[in-house]
């Protein structure tokens, strides 16, 4: 096998050393919290050389978007159950699980932290908002689409997945009927 047809190959190499380093950065936030590590750590966490991190993200804001966005596009994407209702529930539900999860309050640590680190940082928060806003979009314009009333991205932001961030990032539990109680509200 030729260089380029292993460059090629899902599930090899680099997807290996991608996966590795993610999971590097989210024990990191883990241990630490946000900010108090850095790229040679990551990159010796994931027995990687730091020039093959900054090569693939080009700066640690840009790795921990990637980060932030792949874990919430893998544990909680968008659903389409063709009722809007049945969208907001399961997407509810999904990101519930996910911040929720072993790793949850580091990734919403991680997305909160961000935006209050400089101008990268300040970019990477933007970008990681701005592309589940764009995300949220797509299954609120569906359902418009299929004549449902549907509310903007930031009154799902606002009245679901907000109050979803702070119990868990004071320590209070999310429920299935609570989750649950937020969509009815917003519908």
């Amino acid at each position: 096998m030729n260089e380029r047809q292993r460059a090629r190959r899902p599930g090899g190499r680099s997807a290996r050393v991608g996966a590795e380093v993610h999971q590097a950065v989210t024990d990191l936030i883990s241990e630490r919290g946000y900010g108090n590590f850095t790229v040679g750590e990551v990159a010796a966490r994931a027995g990687v050389a730091d020039s093959s991190i900054y090569r693939r993200w080009g700066s640690l804001e840009t790795l921990l978007t990637d980060v932030a966005l792949t874990r919430l596009n893998t544990q909680s994407p968008m659903p389409d159950t063709g009722s809007l209702a049945g969208d907001l529930r399961t997407y509810a539900a999904n990101v519930a699980r996910e911040i929720t999860g072993p790793d949850g309050v580091a990734v919403v640590r991680l997305a909160v932290a961000l935006s209050s680190n400089g101008q990268q940082g300040l970019q990477a928060g933007d970008d990681l908002r701005a592309e589940r806003m764009r995300q949220l979009q797509s299954m609120l314009d569906r359902a418009r689409e299929r004549g449902e009333h549907a509310p903007d991205a930031f009154g799902v932001l606002d009245h679901i997945l907000a109050p979803m961030y702070i119990r868990v990032l004071f320590g209070m539990e999310l429920t299935p009927d609570y989750v649950d109680g937020l969509v009815d509200r917003m519908l």
